[in-house]
């Protein structure tokens, strides 16, 4: 047993001495080959007397001085050793062909893959692209004399950055353009590449501009007219403005018709503004010319009553007047005429104010003239004939308000041929209320007042109806006989052509037809005749309208040597604007001829006369002149019968 302890005794120190030599510091090499102790991680094994020694300073001892160096040796030249020409050639012709490489790629891009984009873009330069005017339609008569035609004529651009010497340009100009040389100076100093220096010149002044070898100049077809015939129609045709666009009359309410389509050209201009011709660039997208028109005027008649209402106008001291020439079968207006006359060659002679058609345009209360309208009615309705006699006086009271006749008489026993011829107020009313008020207002609406002609031009007036609640009994009365109602020159005419129809109406016409740009015209058709009073109806009026140009008549001085004579004198109040009551007269005659086979309705009116307000006297002899060329020009013959007779008062 005693033996054990000793061998457990050796065992536990063996395992302790083996712990021990696990903790103890591995011994590495140095470099002298002697072992040495790795210090231990293990803080606890440190020695407490190495943690506590302090190390002692050491003494250095003083350094003695270094020698100088000694100078260095001179340096040996480098040899350059040069490289081998051949490696030389090969990395320099590399670098030739990398850089024309670069080249052909650019080239490539430019040529083969932008090509189109870089194209288009030069193509841009330089470019100019201007309008190509359509030529305008032509307006010819009914006859084809021209009333406005286009004519060659050009807007002069300056290239302002090409003139070299704008006061030497100016005077040379001056002549040629008949403007003053400080304008045009002015007009060709500055750095703008378009301005205009003249518009519708005529081709010889362009090409007096060329020849002078001035460069920056160019040219643009411009719109511009001829008017052959002058003032002759003046106010129907109009008048073209400079940016080509119709000012008035038919110039301006048929310019769609008439102006066409313009076109465009592109052209590509040198650095000295030079046009290149047969250039790639070069397009011109032609215009479509207008459509032309074929007018119902005469240009003869026209003039002739022009001349003949400037006379009237001027002898009866009036403000202005108005005169109508209009075909009776098919309502087409022969001539309008109006004062003052208009010059379309040089409008700037007359007011803007009278370059219209005071025919279309003005409505007016047309007094006595209305009568044979207000008969037609009375007779269709079969309330009266031209023998039915009425108890006139020459006075009456309506609605507060006495209605005069134009004369003092005693109560005449007058018939309603008298009570036309005679032109009595008194007797028109007593007539006319016979009728039924209703009644009376359709038959006025059916000749066509209240409603505007539309003939194309523009500033048309309806003049003024009064209905419903406003035809009262004295509004009746007082229509009866020209009052209380506004007309224009035409619907009167249009009226009166209706009853020369025998009671057939047809709307008033203008143009009788379009021309195309081939010159083929298309007729416009009229529109279906509407019946307003049978033809006896027609021909009974007729006959109190022959009356009026009979013995004991108003009409004598409307006289026409060698036909007979169906028509009307009027002498209406004038309403003065200023003070909105009646002053001053409008004096007028309008008829139809020959009576026994009508072919054209005349109508004369004349404004605030200052030289008396007779209509028999001041505008009758107008009304024959006008008629008898007319006819004449119409190759109607003279009439052939004799008017009938017919009373005036009851035996």
């Amino acid at each position: 047993m005693k033996s054990a302890k000793p061998a457990a005794k050796s065992s536990a120190k063996q395992a302790a001495t083996a712990t021990t030599s696990a903790r103890k510091p591995a011994r590495t090499a140095d470099r002298r080959g002697s072992a040495r102790r790795t210090p231990s991680s293990n803080p606890r094994r440190s020695t407490p007397d190495r943690r506590k020694a302090v190390r002692q300073p050491r003494a250095v001892a003083p350094r003695a001085p270094k020698p100088p160096k000694p100078p260095k040796p001179p340096r040996q030249p480098r040899l350059v050793r040069l490289a081998d020409p051949r490696k030389r050639l090969r990395v320099s012709l590399v670098g030739v062909c990398v850089v024309l490489s670069l080249f052909g790629g650019r080239l490539i891009q430019l040529q083969g893959i932008d090509a189109s984009g870089y194209a288009a873009v030069a193509n841009q330069i330089g470019l100019d692209t201007v309008p190509v005017r359509a030529e305008r339609g032509e307006i010819l008569d009914r006859n084809g004399a021209s009333l406005a035609a286009t004519i060659e004529a050009y807007d002069i651009v300056i290239d302002q950055t090409q003139v070299s010497n704008p006061a030497a340009y100016a005077l040379q100009l001056e002549s040629i353009l008949g403007t003053d040389a400080a304008a045009l100076q002015e007009t060709l100093t500055g750095d703008r590449r378009y301005v205009y220096v003249a518009k519708g010149v005529p081709g010889a002044v362009w090409r007096q501009v060329q020849a002078l070898g001035l460069p920056g100049f160019t040219a643009e077809t411009a719109a511009a007219r001829d008017y052959p015939a002058g003032p002759v129609a003046g106010n129907v045709v109009g008048v073209l403005g400079a940016e080509g666009v119709g000012l008035t009359g038919l110039e301006q309410s048929m310019d769609p018709t008439l102006a066409g389509e313009d076109g465009e050209a592109t052209y590509q201009f040198s650095p000295s503004g030079l046009r290149i011709p047969n250039s790639s660039s070069n397009h011109v997208q032609q215009p479509v010319s207008g459509t032309g028109l074929r007018l119902t005027l005469d240009r003869d008649v026209q003039w002739h009553a022009e001349q003949v209402l400037a006379d009237a106008v001027e002898n009866a001291g009036a403000a202005d007047g108005v005169a109508v020439v209009m075909d009776v079968e098919t309502q087409e207006i022969v001539a309008l005429a109006a004062t003052p006359t208009f010059d379309p060659n040089d409008p700037g002679k007359t007011e803007a104010a009278d370059r219209g058609s005071a025919a279309v345009e003005d409505a007016y209360e047309p007094g006595s003239v209305f009568k044979p309208i207000t008969m037609a009615a009375a007779v269709e309705e079969g309330v009266v004939d031209a023998s039915t006699v009425f108890s006139v006086p020459d006075n009456i009271r309506r609605g507060g308000e006495t209605i005069n006749d134009y004369y003092s008489h005693g109560v005449d026993q007058m018939t309603v041929a008298g009570i036309v011829a005679k032109s009595s107020n008194v007797g028109t009313v007593l007539a006319a209320e016979l009728l039924e008020k209703d009644v009376f207002n359709q038959y006025l609406d059916a000749f066509g007042f209240g409603t505007a002609p539309d003939l194309g031009l523009p500033g048309e007036t309806g003049g003024y109806l009064p209905t419903g609640d406003a035809f009262t009994d004295l509004t009746r009365d007082n229509v009866a006989f020209g009052q209380g109602i506004s007309v224009s020159a035409v619907q009167m005419a249009s009226a009166y052509a209706t009853i020369a129809n025998g009671g057939l109406r047809v709307d008033p016409r203008l143009v009788a037809a379009t021309i195309g740009p081939d010159g083929e015209e298309t007729p416009i058709e009229p529109d279906e005749p509407e019946r307003v009073i049978s033809e006896e109806t027609a021909a009974e009026v007729t006959t109190m309208m022959e009356a009026v140009m009979g013995d004991g008549g108003t009409g004598g001085p409307a006289e026409v040597d060698g036909y007979r004579v169906a028509g009307k004198t009027g002498t209406a109040q004038r309403i003065d604007p200023e003070c909105g009551c009646y002053a001053d007269y409008n004096s007028s005659f309008m008829g139809f001829a020959p009576a026994d086979d009508p072919r054209y309705a005349v109508v004369v009116s004349l404004f605030d006369p200052k030289n008396g307000n007779s209509g028999s006297a001041l505008a009758g002899p107008a009304f024959a002149e006008i008629m008898r060329f007319a006819l004449e020009q119409g190759g109607v013959a003279p009439t052939g019968t004799e008017a009938p007779q017919v009373p005036l008062f009851a035996e």
